[in-house]
């Protein structure tokens, strides 16, 4: 029975026995049902199920109305089962009820492997393989998951299959890319940077693909105008790799067209099947970087090999390749042929002082005349002109909340206007319009001045940092380290074994940010994860022993069964690369 059944949880709800569609019955215990998907092949205890099902007002006979559901879901999933046989599809245990159904019955764990199988297709080298088994992932998606359904459960699993979409949508258009389908991919790049306006792997796609399809104005528009939202949202540049895309679209670099792939004579490898479980909530779909690293210092240059196409990764490195040992002193190839240095500037730029400012979208001198040519008009105006600074920043920004102050300047000097047309002129104004007066234009002129001023990103910068704490200071310049490692790691993989990037436990000269590869790093270093209980550290080295390595953030929470809460923790800090390969001896 369990064989013939098939869920889809990527959108509507919705079952099926063979071919023929199930109906699941009140919303309640379809929300049953989604807990038991989600845990498909595992035991879910009742409590957990209350908890899930009714986060805020649990009933009092939560066990029961529990049973209730289950037993509406058995009359559902076996309707030829007689009411005094044991449950063979849906079965209770000791650890609570388990949904015995193949973990391929679940679309989003089809889903799943499609995505990773592709990665691994790609990570091979098969870009057509590839491109074919997300496509065919995504066509499984048909809408948002859990629709109807709240509660802190519920919305961390159906972030975690979002972000999961979003990450195939990325891994596709990177494929897309290294195909020279370029031309053909802004009209849809365009549409997910709507959807996902925050994501910079998606900008760096469509920036990509604009310069390559001939048009690099558009891609440098595309580029302020997502470095506009960040600094007007959150306060915060563009990450390294899209900067750098910027400045080489800036200078036309040649190697941003795409070359033409090698052709290889040897038979395609498929890659290891890998085992995916069912999806867990609170799983996150990347695998991104932990405690201190070492001490910076700039290497001499190191011979490690190129990834092959590199395309930045706003989200988090690409799949490493295995790493080429380092060439002999001396030497100019290496196993496999010539080998890339690391150049010495750029090791020498990654450990500059972090808080070096960054590029901004215009020159220096085009600011400062903006500044003093705005904060001049305010001043010769007396404030009466601060709405069209506002305003003309607003438009130049495309800001609402600039266009809200500016507003609010506008109905200030308007107030004060219509105040002093409608008062007659033989009687004196009263002492309270008079103090509005002086209220109303001493806000328009003097605040209106710091205002524009502060509106200079460079200005608004160094004052912000007055007021940062060293703490804070020296997170942030470890945040931006941490970035330019993985930009490092992701040009040139085998970085990892030359520099150890993400390895706290060996001594090294570069400074990483405090990256920390999950697969590689003993045990102890394990027991000092942020965010995590004693228990939970224990639980993730013992998994790792037991159960290898894992493959991204997402199946960490899921085989530990760690919190959404300490999954968000370990997302900046945590390297998940593949395990170096045994060294070759030689008889």
């Amino acid at each position: 029975m369990s064989e013939a059944l098939r869920f889809e949880i990527l959108g509507p709800q919705r079952a099926w026995y063979a071919d023929r569609p199930l109906d699941l019955g009140p919303g309640k215990q379809r929300a049953v049902l989604a807990v038991l998907l989600l845990a498909a092949g595992r035991p879910v205890p009742t409590g957990q199920i209350v908890d899930a099902v009714w986060p805020e007002e649990p009933p009092a006979n939560g066990p029961n109305v529990v049973q209730k559901y289950v037993a509406g879901l058995r009359r559902v999933l076996e309707p030829d089962r007689s009411p005094r046989t044991p449950g063979q599809v849906l079965t209770l245990t000791d650890a609570g009820y388990v949904l015995r159904i193949p973990p391929e019955a679940v679309d989003a764990v089809r889903f799943e492997r499609g995505v990773r199988r592709a990665r691994q297709w790609q990570a091979a080298g098969r870009t057509e393989d590839a491109l074919a088994e997300v496509t065919g992932a995504l066509e499984r998606w048909q809408g948002e998951p859990f629709t109807g359904f709240t509660g802190a459960y519920f919305d961390a699993a159906r972030h975690r299959l979002v972000e999961l979409r979003a990450v195939a949508l990325e891994t596709r258009t990177e494929l897309e890319l290294a195909s020279g389908r370029h031309g053909e991919l802004v009209a849809r790049l365009v549409e997910l940077v709507a959807e996902f306006p925050v994501r910079e792997r998606l900008r760096h796609q469509l920036m990509l693909a604009l310069h390559r399809a001939g048009r690099q104005a558009e891609a440098l528009a595309a580029y302020r105008d997502f470095a506009d939202l960040l600094r007007e949202e959150y306060g915060i540049e563009p990450g390294e790799a899209l900067q750098d895309l910027h400045r080489r679209i800036l200078r036309s670099d040649p190697s941003l067209t795409p070359q033409a792939p090698p052709v290889s004579s040897e038979p395609p490898t498929p890659p290891a099947p890998e085992a995916v479980s069912a999806p867990r909530a609170g799983d996150t779909p990347d695998g991104t970087g932990l405690p201190d690293g070492s001490t910076s210092a700039a290497p001499e240059a190191v011979s490690v090999r190129p990834a092959p196409a590199p395309t930045p990764n706003a989200t988090g490195p690409a799949p490493a390749a295995a790493p080429i040992p380092p060439a002999a002193p001396g030497s100019a190839a290496g196993p496999d042929g010539p080998l890339t240095p690391v150049p010495h500037a750029l090791l020498v730029a990654m450990n500059q002082p972090a808080d070096a400012p960054a590029d901004r979208r215009a020159p220096g001198w085009a600011r400062l005349v903006a500044t003093v040519a705005g904060t001049a008009t305010v001043l010769v105006s007396f404030g009466s002109l601060t709405w069209a600074v506002v305003l003309g920043y607003a438009l130049w920004r495309r800001s609402w909340r600039l266009a809200l102050a500016g507003i609010g300047y506008f109905l200030l000097v308007f107030s004060v206007f219509v105040l002093a047309v409608s008062s007659p002129e033989t009687e004196e104004i009263s002492d309270g319009e008079a103090l509005y007066l002086i209220v109303a234009m001493g806000t328009c002129w003097l605040l209106g001045i710091a205002h524009v001023v502060l509106l200079n990103p460079t200005l608004w910068a160094a004052v912000g940092g007055l007021f940062w704490t060293g703490r804070q200071r020296t997170d942030e310049q470890r945040r931006l380290r941490r970035e330019q490692a993985r930009y490092l790691l992701h040009h040139y993989p085998a970085a990892r074994v030359d520099l150890r990037i993400g390895r706290p436990d060996l001594l090294r000269t570069y400074d990483d940010g405090g990256l920390v590869d999950v697969n590689a790093v003993p045990d102890p270093v394990l027991a000092t994860l942020p965010g995590l209980t004693a228990d939970q550290r224990r639980q993730v080295a013992v998994d790792r022993w037991l159960r290898g390595p894992y493959g991204s953030l997402e199946e960490l929470a899921g085989r530990c069964h760690l919190p959404p809460a300490a999954t968000e923790t370990l997302r900046d800090v945590l390297l998940f690369l593949p395990p170096e390969p045994p060294p070759v001896r030689h008889s």
